[in-house]
């Protein structure tokens, strides 16, 4: 891992005009927002049903002990229709099919307690206040990631979900949907996310990445699809030289 400077005098990060980031396990902290989620969404779907919720809690790989997910779960970096259709296999009569079903997992999802990585308001405001253009780019839906910025979505100049219409990470349409819409060269823009879901669209995007601790993955997975590591998006303002974290 390439460590963040205690002092940084000079920005790690050069002629940058774009940010954009993933949403759950970068703006959010993964395990204490969707961890929490998870085992209400068994509980309601499951009721007293101890095997099916054991079925489904397997299949997402999720420890309803801990209220805590695998590392290498599908809910992390997974679309909505994806963490649906693993639901569906254990819930074959679901009214609707997988449809209705990711339909009413969107619902849920939108009302998770989503947990702040770092405080985001103050962080966002001095971002955007230095001339960065920013963006989020989920694999989540559009409407989810709006519902869970709330207020702060203002502070964004573009939301994209996997159902805007510019495909899922690890492809890069989301990313490249950003730098045309700003007109900016995608070496202009960091990619910043938790998973290499993330870190794989960015540099397909040719784009340069960051990566941050605050999701489910360690640094020894990330680190080879990033330029740098560090703990969580906090230590930004420091690494684009506009003054200290």
């Amino acid at each position: 891992m390439t460590q963040v400077p205690s002092t940084a005098i000079e920005p790690i990060f050069t002629d940058l005009k774009g940010l954009l980031f993933d949403k759950d396990g970068t703006l959010f902290d993964f395990q204490a927002s969707w961890g929490v989620w998870a085992r209400t969404v068994l509980d309601e779907i499951a009721g007293d049903d101890a095997a099916l919720a054991d079925r489904l809690a397997t299949a997402m790989r999720y420890d309803p002990a801990r209220a805590r997910f695998h590392a290498d779960s599908t809910v992390i970096a997974g679309t909505g229709e994806e963490v649906a259709a693993l639901f569906a296999t254990h819930l074959p009569n679901w009214p609707g099919g997988v449809d209705a079903l990711a339909a009413w997992l969107g619902d849920r999802a939108s009302e998770a307690p989503m947990v702040e990585a770092v405080p985001l308001a103050p962080l966002f405001t001095r971002l955007g206040s230095a001339g960065f253009r920013l963006g989020v780019a989920t694999n989540d839906y559009e409407s989810v990631a709006r519902a869970h910025l709330g207020g702060q979505a203002a502070l964004f100049d573009f939301v994209a979900g996997a159902d805007s219409g510019h495909g899922a990470k690890p492809e890069p349409g989301m990313l490249l949907a950003f730098a045309v819409e700003f007109g900016l060269d995608p070496r202009q823009v960091l990619m910043v996310g938790d998973s290499r879901h993330d870190l794989i669209a960015g540099r397909a995007a040719g784009m340069p990445t960051l990566a941050v601790l605050t999701g489910v993955a360690d640094e020894a997975e990330l680190a080879p699809f990033a330029d740098m590591v560090c703990p969580d998006i906090g230590h930004l303002p420091r690494l684009l030289g506009i003054g200290p974290d």
